[in-house]
């Protein structure tokens, strides 16, 4: 039977917003954090979108600013964790990686890295946090109020977008698409036992098809308005 994977709480080593007390009444609590999670295919815009969020609500968003506090976590560079972000490979190719490089972050320190840092993250107060499954991270523990996103797009416009942002031909496109989806998909479902694509672990969907950029956001930021109030 696999070990199961610890929750935020356990790695924390306390349970999140709450301190020692003595005697008296107790105070009454204060709401939990609302944090927006977003997960999102290759070239869909969600990026984008979690920007857009992130502004609109005043919240603080962390996308790749997360590989820096997760060096800094784990004392390593930046470099380092970037070559396993959002990534996962088989046991043998990390033995024969890290025989070749002893810097290199073994995945299993990186999840348990990662999620100290959005377990972190979380309690200081609202934040957007993209990838990384902080959704599946951040679930597992009851006190965060997760609101969690996920933005798709149709095969052709995502590839379209990726040739034109990182100016790539058409078949390069298609290939970093690929790729990137693979990745992100593998490491759901190697770390949390989860399908990426299961809508079930998802408070919104949204197809980017036949919506703007705006359109989108202004679902999102409804959302977690109403989700601010309770």
């Amino acid at each position: 039977m696999p070990k199961s994977k610890p929750t935020i709480k356990q790695i924390l080593g306390k349970q999140p917003g709450k301190s020692g007390g003595g005697g008296g009444k107790k105070p009454e609590a204060a709401p939990s954090p609302l944090i927006i999670a977003f997960s999102r295919e290759t070239g869909s815009g969600g990026d984008l979108i979690a920007q857009h969020v992130a502004r609109a609500l005043h919240y603080p968003i962390y996308d790749h600013e997360l590989i820096q506090k997760v060096a800094e976590s784990a004392n390593t560079s930046a470099s380092v964790v970037a070559a396993v972000d959002e990534k996962w490979r088989s046991v043998m190719e990390d033995w024969i990686a890290d025989w070749a490089n002893r810097r290199r972050l073994w995945l299993d320190d990186y999840l348990k890295h990662l999620m100290k840092v959005i377990g972190a993250i979380a309690q200081k107060g609202h934040s957007v946090i993209v990838g990384r499954g902080a959704n599946f991270i951040l679930s597992r523990d009851d006190f965060f109020r997760v609101l969690r996103v996920r933005i798709l797009a149709p095969f052709d416009e995502r590839v379209a977008a990726i040739a034109q942002e990182k100016n790539l031909s058409p078949e390069e496109a298609t290939k970093y698409v690929n790729r990137t989806d693979a990745d992100r998909r593998a490491f759901i479902r190697k770390y949390f036992n989860a399908a990426i694509d299961d809508p079930m672990n998802y408070d919104l969907l949204i197809n980017m098809e036949k919506m703007t950029i705006e359109d989108a956001v202004a679902i999102i930021i409804a959302t977690a308005r109403e989700m601010e109030k309770s």
